[in-house]
């Protein structure tokens, strides 16, 4: 019996799994990405339905497998941006960082609207795909714990306060850009090219005097 057969088996199902999830974020874009079918899905591929199922067991098993796939590809973003920096200076890696985030997502509005808003109702990803958003969230909370460490920032910046307060101006800023100059790009935006200030904003209101007379 060949010991290969399996393998080539195992890496077909993964092209075609690609396969799926490349055409459903087509037909996302193209009708919205509430308005995802199955059998449009299976259409484009040249499949029917039921052999989709043999991939995706439903609808919302896509979603959730972009969605893991979206927040691998943002997490990454950020961490490459990071890692390629030539400074050390705590507050210029969070601005690198964030705004590695912030171009990813303008580039990315499919995937922006399934991971940070909630455009499919009733759709809740599974532990498995939330968990490279929340490699994000605890990457967030060590940069701005850096930034305590340094006295940069009062320790309130990294606490749970804190963390709702940068993702909710970061997101905000984001949902302003995409929903009024989706076209642009990060560095003409009109909301977007406002990134540096908002950080600026968020350091100022977390002072290291903060609370202090």
């Amino acid at each position: 019996m060949s010991t290969t057969a399996p393998d080539r088996r195992t890496r077909r199902r993964r092209q075609t799994i690609e396969e799926i999830l490349d055409v459903a974020l087509e037909l996302m874009a193209a009708e919205g990405v509430a308005a995802l079918s199955l059998s449009a899905v299976a259409r484009r591929l040249g499949m029917q339905p039921p052999s989709l199922y043999q991939y995706f067991p439903s609808k919302m098993a896509i979603y959730d497998a972009l969605f893991q796939r979206g927040a691998e590809q943002f997490l990454a973003a950020q961490r490459d941006a990071v890692a390629a920096a030539t400074t050390d200076d705590v507050v210029e890696l969070h601005l690198i960082g964030t705004t590695a985030f912030a171009r990813w997502s303008m580039e990315n509005p499919v995937y922006s609207q399934l991971l940070f808003w909630r455009t499919v109702p009733g759709f809740e990803p599974s532990p498995e795909a939330f968990a490279p958003a929340r490699q994000a969230i605890d990457d967030l909370r060590a940069q701005l714990q850096a930034a305590v460490d340094a006295g940069r920032l009062h320790p309130d910046a990294a606490t749970e306060e804190g963390i709702a307060l940068f993702t909710s101006i970061t997101a905000g800023l984001l949902s302003q850009q995409l929903a009024n100059e989706p076209d642009a790009s990060f560095d003409e935006g009109r909301f977007s090219r406002l990134l540096p200030v908002v950080l600026e904003m968020f350091y100022q209101h977390y002072a290291p005097t903060r609370g202090k007379r």
